[in-house]
């Protein structure tokens, strides 16, 4: 009955610490941010970070068929009213005060097809994930898409979806992953031969006209680029390496 008794307290007492055990080793985890286990912990730091504001007057243009009507694309003084601060830039000095308006007018009602693009391919730092932007599409059935090009300048784009809405609204298209591999299909955003440039390029905006609606004039605004990119080969390239592109 003794021997009972001692073996009985025995296996108590160790369950007592195994579970104890369990339980902090439960907390230490739970301490840990979201998406920071394993190997996302050692090989990612996603930020959001800002690729262009539209302040910069003439950086920006507009093309049309010349059959289909003439573009005219400016700045103007605006902002929509739920935007909010990137939190690493909240205490910069940072101009945010102009928007993109292009205005075309339509010769005729036909399937056509517009452009908005930069002087220069605009890149974005790190391995792009998403990729948002504030606009007033003024509730038409047109489309529109985002063009970018890839690490090797294969060029793609992503539709943000129709602009039947009222107002501004915070649109966002998300960016595929690829094998790192050429030859592999998909957004290359990396290659492993080569650790001095990553990412993509912004090349412009496209929009897809609804035949039924393009006619008299059509206005657009935009405002506020944003992407949520992964920056951790950004911080953590070799120093002393050659860089390539001569």
């Amino acid at each position: 009955m003794r021997k009972f008794l001692i073996i009985t307290l025995i296996m108590c007492i160790g369950g007592f610490a195994f579970a104890q055990q369990a339980q902090q080793t439960q907390q230490n985890v739970g301490a840990v941010e979201p998406g920071k286990l394993g190997i996302d912990a050692g090989q990612q730091l996603i930020k959001e970070v800002s690729v262009d504001r539209f302040e910069h007057d003439g950086f920006w243009r507009a093309k049309i068929s010349h059959d289909d009507g003439f573009p005219t694309c400016r700045l103007f003084v605006g902002s929509p009213a739920g935007k909010q601060k990137i939190p690493d830039e909240e205490n910069l000095s940072i101009p945010d005060q102009y928007v993109l308006g292009t205005r075309i007018d339509f010769l005729r009602r036909s399937y056509s097809q517009f452009f908005i693009y930069p002087a220069r391919p605009i890149p974005i730092e790190g391995i792009t994930k998403t990729i948002s932007l504030w606009v007033s599409g003024r509730n038409f059935n047109h489309e529109l898409f985002i063009l970018i090009q890839d690490f090797f300048g294969n060029n793609y784009e992503f539709s943000f979806g129709k602009l039947n809405f009222i107002g501004w609204q915070k649109l966002t298209v998300t960016i595929p992953p690829a094998p790192e591999n050429e030859g592999q299909p998909g957004v290359i955003q990396r290659s492993f031969h080569y650790h001095g440039n990553y990412g993509i390029k912004i090349t412009g905006f496209r929009v897809n006209c609804d035949p039924m609606e393009a006619k008299g004039s059509y206005y657009i605004y935009f405002d506020d680029l944003r992407a949520v990119t992964d920056l951790f080969t950004e911080n953590h390239r070799d120093p002393d390496d050659m860089v390539d592109g001569w």
